[in-house]
């Protein structure tokens, strides 16, 4: 009896795991248009947030993903406003739905630079610095000065980094969410993701999926000595591998530490 039991337990597991397996690997599909007139929407980027996989729409607004109930899939498309959209049970069941997206109208900002002398607090040279030209800093009580911009990438942040340690930012941001900074090899590993960010250089699409704000990256990239000419003008694939090789150098200190 035993025997028998014990082929119908191990039965019951190989059919809950062999469920489990085809749910989260269902393919879904959907089309994508504009709000205002019906059109379908080509090559809008689709990444699903929870399995780290992405695609775009075709010609006529038509995508196929795969994904599991509850996952959340990220909409981006140039001059449109990002959605997230949650796949649902009725989604599963009733296949192909539509998705809605809106216009933006895009306003650029006046950027006002100037020299800056730095105080030696960081919380308020942190507010102060600029990162659209190339000065040359001087922090009081220091006998030199440091050159900024692409002539010496990262001086000033070195100079803050021999008084403030960059560990306890870099603790904050890598250290507390392990699972999203897993993410990064997974994004690296999947081609549509890595072919969709070598086109984007606005960091929606690495923000929702790290759960990052924009300056949340661009402070990772400054405690990594990467200058202010490469965040400016990096593309999103440029800027995921410098993250991920700064994670991968703070993973290897910390394990040398511990």
């Amino acid at each position: 009896m035993y025997p028998f039991m014990k082929k119908i337990t191990f039965l019951i597991v190989i059919l809950i795991t062999t469920l489990s397996w085809s749910q989260d690997n269902v393919a879904i599909n959907g089309k994508v248009l504009n709000d205002a007139d019906d059109a379908p929407l080509e090559n809008v980027n689709i990444v699903n947030l929870n399995r780290v996989v992405g695609t775009t729409t075709s010609k006529e607004g038509d995508f196929e993903i795969r994904a599991a109930v509850n996952d959340t899939l990220y909409f981006s498309y140039l001059g449109f406003k990002s959605i997230r959209v949650r796949v649902t049970n009725d989604w599963l069941k009733f296949g192909e739905i539509k998705i809605k997206m809106t216009e933006l109208g895009i306003a650029l900002e006046e950027v006002v630079v100037r020299p800056v002398q730095l105080t030696g607090y960081v919380e308020v040279d942190a507010r102060i610095i600029p990162i659209y030209d190339n000065y040359r800093y001087r922090i009081a009580g220091l006998n030199t000065g440091y050159e900024g911009g692409s002539s010496q990438p990262g001086a000033v942040n070195k100079v803050l980094n021999a008084i403030f340690n960059p560990a306890d930012f870099l603790y904050n941001v890598f250290g507390k969410r392990p699972k999203q900074m897993k993410k990064l090899r997974q994004m690296k590993e999947d081609d549509a993701i890595r072919n969709l960010l070598q086109t984007k250089f606005d960091r929606e699409t690495l923000m929702a999926v790290l759960q990052l704000e924009r300056v949340d990256i661009d402070e990772i990239l400054n405690k990594c000595s990467y200058s202010s000419d490469f965040i400016n003008t990096a593309n999103d694939l440029q800027i995921l591998d410098a993250i991920s090789e700064c994670y991968e150098e703070y993973k290897v200190l910390n394990r040398d530490r511990g």
